[in-house]
């Protein structure tokens, strides 16, 4: 495991999503806690550029800047395992966030599986078309008998072919 280091807070980076989640009184008490004991866990940090992008300790690092710190004690993490954290530690918001975006996939998906069916229905009916019409032209049959009868489908049939198909109607 990684050493802990001391980094200067105006190098560290907060991401405006994590901006969001400060909560005054925390950051109070986190303070008092460090002016009386000193800061016992170090932050989470990935490098970045020339800065380090805060991973977790959002805190404790408004703490120390609200103490008048001018460093903090830190843990340099790669992007794999700040990504990895970020995940685990979200809670309900993560959650619901990738519920959100699982549902969007799945619609999305649908609504390109409907497209390609219509588009293949479109092209099937094209080409009976230019069948219907190439065997009038040889033939003194109408068109729609030369095709051979088509099958007319109900409402509910094609509510039902969709379902199974995984399509949306």
């Amino acid at each position: 495991m990684p050493k802990p280091e001391s980094f200067p807070i105006e190098k560290i980076y907060v991401p405006v999503k994590r901006r969001k989640a400060i909560k005054l009184q925390v950051v109070e008490e986190i303070a008092g806690s460090i002016l009386e004991i000193g800061q016992q866990t170090p932050i989470l940090v990935r490098p970045d550029e020339d800065r380090f992008v805060l991973v977790e300790g959002l805190h404790r690092l408004e703490a120390c800047k609200a103490l008048g710190e001018t460093t903090i004690v830190g843990i340099v993490v790669s992007a794999e395992d700040a990504q990895q954290r970020t995940l685990l530690s979200e809670g309900p918001e993560a959650d619901a966030e990738r519920d959100k975006m699982a549902r969007l996939k799945k619609l999305r998906l649908e609504k390109e599986a409907a497209e390609s069916s219509i588009t293949a229905l479109n092209k099937t009916d094209k080409e009976r078309a230019r069948a219907a019409r190439g065997a009038g032209e040889n033939s003194r049959t109408s068109p729609s008998r030369a095709s051979g009868p088509t099958p007319k489908k109900t409402l509910s049939e094609w509510i039902a072919q969709q379902k199974r198909d995984g399509g949306r109607y």
